[in-house]
């Protein structure tokens, strides 16, 4: 699990499928809304007090973006309850959660160089993947899949990604918006014919 403060109130947690696993939730769980799940928010929470010094009493909204080949990204927003202060029968232990839960189909992963992207390349070509897209940001580059580029079983295909790269803590959204698209479409066929 790895956390970052994005604001004063707001924070982001980034949940690997191990990190799941760990804790004993699956992500079909997470979609029940359940007394387990509501306990594992809180554990997530009272994490990122000890880490981050967020502290998260009263009233919190908790964001959960599915994304299948990285795992999770909660963003968890502290909202302003400034008329509980007055009132004599607040419990500072509680923690009044609202959860939003969506689903992405893209897979992002992050590379530390070019090399890697391009050793990347070299092994997804033979396999007949040739698609993707590629940006580059804040010295890091990335790689988005669609669903339809992953031509092989899925956990090969993101065992060779993990071998390479890491799975993205930030969007292609954010990646897409200030950093700079190299490669619109078929980047690890152009990567291949270009660098093999």
């Amino acid at each position: 699990m790895r956390l970052e403060r994005l604001t004063y109130n707001k924070i982001k947690i980034f949940l690997t499928h191990d990190d799941l696993k760990d804790r004993g939730i699956t992500k079909e769980e997470l979609w029940q809304d359940g007394p387990k799940v509501h306990q594992f928010f809180k554990e997530m929470i009272i994490e990122a007090n000890d880490e981050l010094g967020f502290n998260a009493e009263g009233s919190i909204a908790v964001e959960v973006f599915s994304l299948p080949a990285q795992g999770m990204v909660v963003i968890v927003t502290k909202e302003n309850d400034d008329y509980f202060e007055h009132d004599d029968f607040y419990d500072e232990d509680y923690i009044e959660m609202q959860v939003t839960i969506d689903e992405s189909d893209e897979i992002f992963y992050e590379f530390a160089t070019f090399e890697d992207v391009i050793a990347l390349s070299k092994r997804l070509y033979p396999l007949g993947i040739y698609g993707g897209s590629l940006y580059s940001y804040n010295n890091r580059f990335y790689v988005k899949f669609e669903d339809e580029d992953v031509k092989i079983n899925f956990d090969t295909f993101i065992a060779l990604l993990a071998e390479f790269g890491n799975p993205s803590t930030i969007t292609s959204h954010r990646v897409n918006e200030y950093g700079k698209e190299l490669m619109k479409n078929d980047a690890i066929k152009n990567i291949h014919s270009t660098f093999k």
